[in-house]
């Protein structure tokens, strides 16, 4: 009897790298920035987006390289996510996004929808975290 198995981490990547910036904005507009995941591997994977820890800076700098094994913080700087999930969207201020989690088979790719809506003057700034399984 002949046995053989090939092992392989989730391979994937996330365009556009971290960060992503709407620029200046009216206050009461409504702009919208569009993120792609992409899974380069034979396997599929899930994913799920979150609000980062209150570190996220350090992790931003060791993640910001596309398939790298640690996850993703990506900071917003008026941004917001879409992706086809199984939850719906979250929350983050001024920032809306949509979907947050998932399951993105081989070869396939799940846009990432980010909102900002600022209702009040100011900077905004946020920072998420993508975990993906078997990365």
């Amino acid at each position: 009897v002949r046995v053989s198995a090939k092992a392989e981490y989730s391979k994937y990547s996330i365009e556009p790298a971290s960060p992503i910036d709407f620029g200046a904005m009216l206050k009461g507009t409504k702009k919208t920035r569009t993120v792609v995941l992409k899974n380069k591997g034979m396997l599929s994977f899930k994913f799920h987006i979150h609000r980062a820890p209150q570190d996220a800076s350090a992790l931003e700098s060791k993640s910001s390289k596309q398939g790298e094994s640690a996850p993703l913080a990506t900071k917003l700087s008026t941004r917001r996510k879409s992706s086809s999930s199984t939850q719906s969207h979250l929350n983050l201020g001024v920032f809306t996004v949509s979907p947050c989690s998932g399951s993105i088979g081989p070869g396939d790719q799940q846009l990432v929808t980010v909102e900002c809506l600022p209702r009040q003057e100011g900077t905004f700034k946020e920072h998420l975290y993508v975990d993906i399984t078997g990365r």
